[in-house]
């Protein structure tokens, strides 16, 4: 049975989705671009500054599902320019430790709001 996970620690969403949804023991997060929760604005300072708050949305929303960064399996991170990968990937190495999930990181044409950066993940319930 599918469960709607939603905190107002992360931005809502801007479209219609959830924030994640847990279904079993699976927690599939929608992609998060560095928005201030509080504010719905996306954080100024570039690409940088958008790659820790996309972090901290992500956080944000497995803390509500009952988990944490060390539970996620998958990511997948999406850039409007592949030459921010150095940047994104030293910070995303901040926040999540070894063993990493696996993951992949495209260059999309676009990302909502002009974001430069949009992180999504799967997590897994522990047992």
């Amino acid at each position: 049975m599918k469960r709607i996970i939603s905190t107002p620690g992360a931005p809502a969403a801007i479209g219609p989705y959830s924030q994640a949804v847990e279904n079993n023991g699976l927690v599939f997060c929608s992609g998060q671009i560095g928005l201030d929760p509080a504010s719905g604005v996306l954080v100024s300072g570039g690409v940088e500054m958008e790659t820790r708050r996309a972090l901290e949305n992500l956080r944000a929303v497995l803390a509500e599902a009952g988990l944490d960064l060390t539970d996620v399996a998958k990511t997948t991170i999406f850039l409007a320019d592949l030459a921010d990968f150095e940047v994104v990937n030293r910070i995303y190495g901040e926040y999540l430790s070894p063993p990493y999930p696996a993951r992949s990181t495209v260059q999309a044409a676009a990302l909502p709001r002009k974001a430069r950066v949009e992180i999504e993940a799967i997590a897994m319930k522990r047992k």
